[in-house]
């Protein structure tokens, strides 16, 4: 079973205590931005914990629910097929809400049909964004833009216009994009992203890597998250023209916990804990991580998984550092 963010969709019920109803947006809990500190869940697959347990376990406020994708067409679907309300993901939000947290809502990921490519313009595209938005009165949100979305340069333009609609007609929008790298920063695909959006005068909270899935043998996932991190600062310092100071502070990293989709690869508690550091010590905007719902140890003899990590760990051990950064 590929661990890659997203896959197909599954009917799933998550227990909780939460009435079923429109809720507009609390007060967040702290002035700290929603997609500073918020691990990804995905509500539909990998036995989905609690976010409440969580939020209780771990002092983590906030989560980036995953995915929203295309239901045909221009429609936007939690993971293509579950309704924006009425369903287990509103429940959820309102549920995190009434904890004193709160949600970023992620688009994208590897797998499934994708939003900017169904949506044929950015008009479309950015339409779509915004009535999931409105259906939550959300904060932040998150574009996971991966696989065909990313190697296409038209879906890419596309994408980033919709964002600096978004971004103007909602002032304060906390908007991450997140993306894939190599060991020493954006691939070109990425440049490209970072090219296009500067082009338009549209900066997002965060730019922001998943430093792992490198297709390379790498024995210290914490130094290479680091020297691509540094690889993506100097990219966005060209492009903005801006010092590495303020560039750092328009950047996040996504890692992914324990074993990832290749066999050489292990992303360690001790690795989380050298990107902390990093990410502390330049003022990034995002530290986050996929998933939750693999921040556990797996049964002996089983094999990491959409449940587990695949390594020796506490429960929730990876979520307990992500919430120590508050930027």
């Amino acid at each position: 079973m590929s661990l890659r963010r997203g896959g197909a969709a599954l009917v799933i019920v998550v227990a909780m205590s939460a009435v079923l109803v429109s809720t507009p947006a609390r007060a967040h809990a702290s002035s700290q931005p929603v997609a500073t500190a918020a691990p990804y869940e995905y509500l539909g697959w990998g036995s989905p914990p609690s976010p409440m347990q969580v939020m209780a376990a771990t002092g983590i406020r906030d989560f980036t629910l995953a995915f929203i994708l295309s239901r045909g067409a221009c429609t936007p679907a939690w993971d293509g097929s579950r309704p924006l309300t009425g369903g287990v993901d509103q429940s959820t939000i309102t549920a995190i809400r009434a904890a004193g947290g709160d949600v970023a809502v992620s688009f994208g990921g590897w797998s499934g049909k994708k939003l900017g490519s169904s949506c044929k313009t950015s008009v479309d595209l950015a339409a779509a964004y915004q009535k999931v938005i409105a259906a939550y009165s959300l904060k932040a949100i998150d574009i996971d833009i991966e696989h065909t979305e990313v190697t296409s340069a038209a879906v890419r333009k596309r994408v980033i216009a919709a964002l600096a609609a978004v971004q103007a007609a909602n002032p304060g929008i906390e908007i991450s994009v997140t993306f894939g790298t190599t060991q020493n920063g954006p691939d070109a695909n990425g440049r490209s992203l970072i090219a296009d959006a500067a082009s338009l005068g549209f900066q997002p909270f965060a730019w922001t890597i998943m430093p792992f899935d490198f297709g390379a043998p790498v024995t210290d996932m914490g130094a290479v998250s680091i020297t691509a991190s540094q690889g993506l600062e100097a990219d966005l310092a060209a492009a903005y023209h801006e010092p590495a100071a303020i560039a750092y502070q328009h950047m996040g990293i996504s890692s992914m916990n324990g074993r990832t989709d290749e066999a050489d690869e292990v992303v360690s508690a001790a690795d989380f804990r050298t990107m902390l550091a990093f990410a502390q010590a330049n003022h990034l905007a995002r530290l986050t991580f996929w998933s939750v719902n693999r921040d556990r140890p797996c049964p002996v003899g089983a094999a990491a998984s959409d449940t587990c990590s695949g390594i020796a760990q506490l429960l929730y051990d990876f979520t307990s550092v992500n919430s120590q950064f508050h930027g």
